[in-house]
């Protein structure tokens, strides 16, 4: 067998599991795919080989050439994996609104890090218009390749490979897909396959519910990081959704909690809001029907944060040596 001869091609194949606790008993199966298992731990290395490859053949990216983006961490991971593995520079801009974990892996990828400052470590529009101008200022330097990923439909199709592995993983039989929506890239990208594959699927988005403006509710400050951007992302099609399910961050939060210690499941904020609506919509469903969500990344992007920086505190206290 051909070895592979760069760590790119790990990047999707990803496994889908059946949660067996945290679901209650009149709902719906409520399956999940396992992005964490990339090689960042996020589906985000999905978007982000699709962006670089989309801009190689293109012509806009060349070789010595460098790559600028405002992000919250899980994209610059990602494309610091993929420019690492390709040689390019990359500039990222971030925040300290978002995990220290994540931050520190972009810089261990080597993402030189320009950090915009936050009010009080809350994600708010304001906060993510001021990272796009600090991008948008470094792009006009020579021979640099902004990915803009919120107006870049490219990374749409890093996500058609998704929606391919869940329909042939359920063997065609899901009835609702669930996604909480950043770029809304990848929502789009899944859809897509799986409408194509059965049009009458119903197609849920998950937005943050101190930020609802998909429902049409004003912007407003949370701390679900990856998603709820505080208006309507240009890639957003609302004609592709049948709802739009609203998470406040404690539940959230809750839930992602609930994932790691009875199911196994260690995953960060968004993927705990994916499940609260997958369970929700499940419930409408009832018994007999699937949904398929997704736990977009590994717990360990969020250990420095308030979701796991004081779970099990007390049970540490009484840990013996060994």
């Amino acid at each position: 067998m051909r070895l592979p001869d760069s760590v790119l091609t790990a990047i999707g194949n990803t496994p889908l599991v059946r949660l067996r606790r945290v679901v209650p008993p009149d709902c719906a199966e409520v399956v999940v795919k396992l992005e964490g298992v990339n090689p960042t731990g996020s589906m985000k290395d999905r978007m982000a080989q699709a962006m670089i490859a989309r801009a190689e053949e293109s012509g806009r990216l060349r070789p010595g050439d460098t790559v600028v983006e405002y992000t919250g961490g899980s994209t610059g991971a990602s494309l610091a994996l993929v420019c690492a593995a390709k040689g390019y520079r990359l500039r990222i801009v971030s925040s300290d609104a978002f995990s220290e974990d994540k931050l520190a892996q972009m810089a261990a990828f080597g993402a030189e890090l320009t950090l915009v400052p936050s009010e009080g470590g809350r994600i708010t529009k304001e906060l993510i218009r001021a990272m796009i101008a600090t991008a948008q200022e470094m792009a006009s330097s020579p021979r640099t390749y902004w990915t803009d990923q919120l107006n870049n439909a490219d990374s749409i199709t890093g996500y058609h490979p998704m929606g391919e592995e869940i329909w042939r993983q359920t063997d065609g039989r899901v009835d609702a897909f669930v996604q909480s929506v950043g770029t809304a890239a990848s929502l789009r990208g899944v859809s897509a396959v799986l409408r194509r594959h059965k049009p009458s699927i119903t197609i849920v988005a998950v937005e943050p519910a101190e930020s609802a403006v998909l429902s049409g509710g004003p912007p407003g400050a949370h701390r679900i990081e990856g998603i709820g951007i505080g208006y309507r992302p240009p890639l957003w099609d609302p004609s592709i959704v049948d709802d739009i399910v609203a998470v406040p961050t404690e539940q959230a939060q809750a839930m992602a909690r609930r994932l790691a210690r009875e199911e196994g499941l260690f995953t960060g904020t968004s993927s705990g809001a994916n499940v609260v609506a997958a369970i929700e919509v499940g419930r409408r469903l009832g018994p007999g029907a699937r949904v398929a969500t997704l736990l977009v990344d590994s717990g360990l992007k969020y250990l420095s944060t308030e979701v796991y920086r004081h779970a099990g505190s007390s049970d540490l206290g009484r840990a013996t040596p060994a």
